[in-house]
């Protein structure tokens, strides 16, 4: 099941390609939709930290055991 979180995570590295993206397209004319786009990057990228983090944290915690 791990595999499965695994790549779940690079999800996360998908949507904030798209997000930058999108708050790149969109920066000269609506500057609003790109501070809520970059918005969208930061938490995308703490999300795919943390659960990277949470992941090893339990491989680890299941090879000790």
């Amino acid at each position: 099941m791990s595999k499965y979180f695994k790549y779940f995570e690079y999800a996360y590295l998908i949507i904030v390609i798209l997000f930058l993206l999108k708050a790149y397209d969109s920066w000269p004319a609506e500057p609003n939709q790109t501070y809520i786009s970059l918005f969208f990057v930061a938490l995308a990228l703490g999300m795919f930290f943390f659960k990277r983090h949470f992941r090893k944290k339990i491989e680890q915690n299941q090879r000790d055991n």
